[in-house]
């Protein structure tokens, strides 16, 4: 046992990234620290260059012909040699009809550089003029894809435009600004350039130093917010954890099989490294809320990031009561998925934005909006809990006997009761605050229909169970389908277009979605053919939760 914890440790220390190395000795990670002014918040350097990155690539690093480059790398380049910058295979493009359309090279390759791109911008900005002379209230995939790559080949102009010293530091076209907005810093900041580009260490780190000297004067720059999201980011908490969720759930699927110490220790390894992984969750969930001074939910991005770490801190919990894996299995899976999800969200931008004016409160962010995402989350570590059991009779486990299936499906109760008991209090706290926006409690609006729906449904679940009228199997195919209710309160109705909670849609969201909920009304589906269920008839066997 002590191996395998010692294993499982090792495993997490492995992850840690090690100190980055640069070329000719240039201290990057001070120049990714500066503080610069986009898109109404000061930030340092290094988030402009991965966010910008991540929008025109769909990732953070770059893979050049010399190795793989960072994004601070990738950005001051492009602002120094964008000779150089415009051969990097950059711009994702998956639709095959527009890579068809701008007569690129028939590869496999998704990436392109600006180089391949120039010979077909003339041929994209006509087909940006039809597609918005259309105004079609629903695009073709290959119009979507076309408005991407357009909006990706500006944000790239836009940032080669920050290298100009010509252009004045509050220019509102510009992807970002140099802050404070003095002469002396802007001098500093094209000197680096300038440093970087004729490959001057010395005098690169040198006018660093005086650079960040200058700035720890100045008690009008947030310096020590700023150095801490670099660090942050270099981190990266969420990537690291998602695979260590990955790395439990592998675990959690062989502790399954084999014998009886076998189980016992894939089980304790896995539970060693489902806690590394929420501490490191929790450690990001933290530092992001230290960054923006707000709330742990603020937007869509971080609602992703919220629901996998309370479905996972509630995991915890159940395996500590009945150290049977289920949980933790659980667990690790919703951890994964949501910080995957948290990641494709990222796709769009900053996830550290500004917020709205009717969202600018931390008292209802952080009763209304947490209780919310709490149900959230609950309602998902049910929804993992009933695949388990789904897949189990499905597999015809000789294992899993009415014993097993009794604990199981207590799990599944408690849970579901802990998602009614948010959803319901996040709803009503809703509620009080829309009164105090805009002097009404209920409009029904699309979201809160989908709130009211969701706490409907688990009520209707606990009635049934409670009733006799669910067994087992009615159980966890009541709770997947509450999961395709809650996909479709969170994500389903941003689709409409419609009402208040408008927010966050993008068509590469729909498609996730339906894809979603197309594999979960397959697999009850197969479960109901295969297995089936029926309901009870009065309280013939009434439902007692274990202890």
């Amino acid at each position: 046992m002590r191996k395998t914890y010692a294993a499982a440790i090792l495993a997490c220390l492995a992850l840690v990234p090690a100190p980055a190395k640069f070329p000719a000795g240039m201290n990057l990670d001070g120049f990714g620290s500066l503080p610069v002014l986009s898109e109404g918040r000061i930030k340092p350097f290094d988030t402009v260059a991965r966010d910008s990155l991540l929008i025109i690539s769909g990732k953070q690093t770059l893979g050049a012909d010399n190795g793989s480059l960072g994004a601070d790398r990738w950005l001051l380049n492009l602002l120094t040699r964008p000779e150089t910058a415009d051969s990097y295979h950059v711009f994702l493009i998956d639709d095959p009809q527009l890579r068809t359309f701008l007569g690129l090279p028939s590869t496999e390759r998704r990436r392109f550089s600006f180089d391949e791109l120039k010979p077909s911008v003339d041929v994209l900005a006509d087909q940006i003029a039809r597609i918005e002379a259309d105004n079609a209230p629903q695009r073709s995939r290959f119009d979507s894809a076309a408005l991407g790559l357009a909006r990706r080949l500006m944000l790239y102009e836009r940032l080669q435009d920050a290298a100009n010293p010509k252009i004045p530091p509050d220019d509102e076209n510009a992807k970002f600004s140099i802050y404070p907005r003095e002469p002396s810093a802007a001098a500093d900041y094209f000197s680096m350039l300038q440093s970087y580009h004729a490959e001057d260490a010395a005098r690169f780190n040198s006018v660093l130093n005086l650079d960040q000297t200058w700035l720890k004067s100045r008690p009008d720059v947030p310096l020590r917010r700023v150095r801490f999201e670099a660090l942050f980011n270099r981190i990266e908490p969420f990537y690291r954890g998602m695979i260590l969720y990955l790395a439990a759930f592998l675990l959690g699927l062989l502790s399954f099989a084999g014998g009886e110490r076998w189980r016992k220790s894939m089980r304790a390894a896995c539970y060693t490294v489902l806690a590394a992984a929420f501490l490191v969750h929790t450690g990001g969930l933290t530092a992001r809320m230290l960054i923006q001074g707000r709330p742990p939910v603020t937007n869509l991005y971080s609602s992703a990031v919220f629901v996998g770490w309370a479905a996972v801190a509630a995991a915890i919990w159940l395996e500590g009561r009945a150290p049977d894996g289920s949980a933790a299995l659980s667990a690790s899976a919703v951890g994964f998925a949501t910080l995957i999800i948290a990641h494709h969200l990222a796709l769009n931008g900053d996830t550290i934005e500004m917020m709205r004016a009717v969202l600018n409160s931390n008292f209802w962010l952080s009763t209304h909006v947490v209780a919310i995402t709490l149900g959230y989350g609950a309602m998902f570590l049910a929804v993992a809990l009933g695949h388990i059991h789904v897949f189990r009779r499905l597999l015809g486990n000789k294992r899993y006997g009415k014993r097993d299936e009794a604990a199981l499906s207590s799990m599944v109760y408690g849970v579901v009761c802990l998602a009614l008991f948010f959803s319901f209090l996040g709803t009503v706290l809703g509620g009080i605050w829309a009164d105090q926006s805009w002097g009404r409690f209920w409009g029904w609006d699309p979201k809160e229909n989908g709130a009211l729906l969701i706490v409907l449904w688990n009520a209707v679940i606990l009635h049934a169970k409670i009733g006799g009228y669910l067994d087992e199997d009615g159980l966890a195919v009541s709770a997947i389908a509450g999961g395709i209710l809650t996909s479709l309160s969170w994500f389903g109705v941003d689709m409409l277009g419609v009402g208040l909670h408008s927010y966050g849609f993008t068509d590469v969201t729909a498609v996730w979605l339906f894809r979603f909920i197309a594999t979960e009304l397959a697999l009850l589906a197969l479960f109901l053919w295969v297995c089936g269920f029926k309901l009870r008839r009065g309280n013939r066997e009434k439902f007692v939760p274990t202890k």
